[in-house]
């Protein structure tokens, strides 16, 4: 909830990523934005100079807490980085499970902007995907799994994938299930690896 004692920009960020994220970039006005953050709509304009802009500020506020969210799920998982990363996916079916939860707020306003290809908040949704998966190549290739880069786009097809089907089905077996596949696959690397070593 918004508060009086934060600055505008932020208050209005914040009023933002609740709704958009809630119902959605197109089903919400500027005017909802801005009675929600508590600031004329002469305000909201002057931080921001259109909707889009406004759109493009949400996505990017969104970034970083995600990723330091995926981050955090994985270094607190015990075992290997299977283990870790499977950890992300289960704890994904834990928070898809609240009555709040939406999906990827990346992914869902990828398909209301699918028509405008050249949106700024395309680009900012285009790197936060690349930036998970530089993120994990880099977790794997500490771990010695072959071919850090490739395994890594292909745990993020199946993190995506879940969460499209999530949205389809709202059954969070999808991404638990999309979970023991990525263990499955870094398994199978695993003792690739190992093989490989072996005298």
């Amino acid at each position: 909830m918004a508060t009086a004692d934060k600055p505008a920009r932020e208050r209005i960020i914040d009023a933002a990523n609740g709704l958009f994220y809630r119902e959605g970039i197109r089903a919400v006005s500027v005017d909802a934005v801005a009675e929600k953050a508590g600031v004329t709509k002469k305000t909201l304009y002057y931080h921001f100079k259109s909707k889009d802009d406004l759109i493009t500020a949400y996505l990017t506020a969104r970034d970083q807490p995600n990723l330091a969210l995926f981050e955090a799920w994985f270094d607190a998982a015990d075992g290997e980085v299977e283990d870790k990363v499977e950890a992300i996916f289960v704890a994904l079916a834990q928070s898809s499970r609240h009555p709040k939860w939406k999906g990827c707020g990346f992914l869902r306003t990828a398909a209301e902007l699918a028509n405008m290809p050249g949106h700024p908040a395309m680009k900012v949704g285009a790197a936060h995907k690349k930036k998970f998966e530089s993120w994990l190549s880099a977790r794997l290739a500490r771990a010695h799994i072959q071919q850090p880069e490739a395994t890594a786009r292909q745990i993020n097809l199946l993190l995506d994938g879940a969460f499209s089907l999530m949205l389809v089905h709202r059954d969070p077996a999808y991404i638990e299930e999309a979970g023991r596949a990525a263990r499955a696959l870094l398994f199978r690397d695993h003792l690739t690896a190992h093989k490989g070593t072996s005298p």
